[in-house]
């Protein structure tokens, strides 16, 4: 008997994943600007999924604010950038650990909430960020600022090189995301917060410390959501308060790639971003009806498939894409 996490499906999705990063990583040389465009922003949607998922679906932190992160990563790039003079690909990681030591005060506040009070405290912050960042006469105030030319030419030299630049900053911190995710899960810690998702008071019963799992999964995964922000709006390259913490862009929509995806699985923010900008894709010409439509497939979804669509493929099929789960072998049958 030997135990084992590798499967013959995950194998082959690693090396398909593999010959997927080859060619997007070549998009600069086959696809438009519009095409590099969309496709930067599903890596960024996807990231911001992958880690809502770590945060919810994992360490049962519902956060309905973690638009308070996007839009402070977006804000400590400009500000970084035209405030302090940094080169762009500096303000990138700064913006990221000035996230994560923000998060450390933010953590201590609202983790003496529980249940629904948690999430309302997470928007709260969120609207605080947004108040704060509209006083920032610096940075445009209330009505925003667009970022100087002369920094965006500085990130690199003709507009081509520097939308291939803004696309392979998108994919890399898609893969670094997700790698994370990964590699959390298949940790100690990974396996204490499956504990924790599944039985709270059994894991306290076996010593797992429950508050400092959380405590750094929620640092970890702010950090990475601010430099998301960052990345966003160095695409945008304009930023305002009501777009920086747009509860809808920015939470909403990525609770509901989450939701159809399927909660509590790698697979499930990935799947839920492809189908959600299927989706709007297809629909956007639909007006307000394009937000009903989103909704009626969240409802229907929930009702026909409460584990999200890779739920509903993973018991039908037993696929796994990323080798977590441990198997027995028996050699005896070889």
């Amino acid at each position: 008997m030997r135990v084992t996490r590798s499967s013959t499906t995950a194998r082959i999705a690693m090396a398909f994943a593999a010959l997927a990063l080859l060619c997007l990583a070549a998009a600069p040389w086959w696809a438009g600007r519009a095409e590099m465009r969309l496709m930067g922003e599903i890596f960024l949607y996807m990231s911001l999924a992958s880690l809502w998922n770590l945060l919810a679906g994992y360490a049962g932190l519902v956060s309905v604010g973690q638009q308070a992160f996007v839009g402070l990563g977006g804000y400590a790039l400009f500000g970084l950038t035209m405030l302090a003079g940094m080169p762009i690909l500096l303000a990138l990681p700064l913006a990221a650990v000035a996230g994560a030591v923000i998060a450390m005060p933010v953590a201590l506040l609202i983790f003496r909430l529980r249940g629904a009070y948690f999430a309302i405290g997470t928007w709260v912050i969120a609207e605080v960020f947004r108040l704060t960042a509209a006083q920032v006469s610096a940075l445009g105030g209330g009505s925003g600022i667009s970022l100087p030319a002369r920094i965006v030419k500085a990130l690199a030299e003709g507009r081509d090189l520097r939308e291939a630049m803004a696309f392979w900053l998108a994919l890399g911190v898609m893969v670094v995301v997700i790698a994370a995710a990964f590699l959390i899960l298949r940790s100690r810690h990974g396996l204490a917060l499956t504990a924790i998702r599944d039985n709270e008071l059994a894991s306290r019963s076996l010593g797992i410390d429950i508050w400092r799992t959380k405590f750094v999964v929620y640092v970890a995964v702010a950090g990475l959501t601010t430099l998301v922000g960052a990345l966003i709006f160095l695409q945008k390259l304009r930023i305002s308060p009501e777009a920086a913490f747009s509860a809808n862009d920015w939470t909403a929509f990525v609770i509901f790639i989450v939701v159809i995806g399927g909660i509590g699985t790698l697979e499930g923010p990935i799947l839920g971003t492809l189908v959600f900008f299927a989706l709007r894709e297809t629909l956007a010409d639909l007006g307000t009806l394009y937000l009903i439509a989103l909704g009626a497939v969240a409802i229907l979804v929930m009702l026909r498939a409460p584990k999200g669509l890779w739920g509903l493929i993973r018991a039908r099929f037993g696929a796994e894409l990323f080798p977590l789960s441990r198997r027995v072998l028996d050699l005896s049958q070889k």
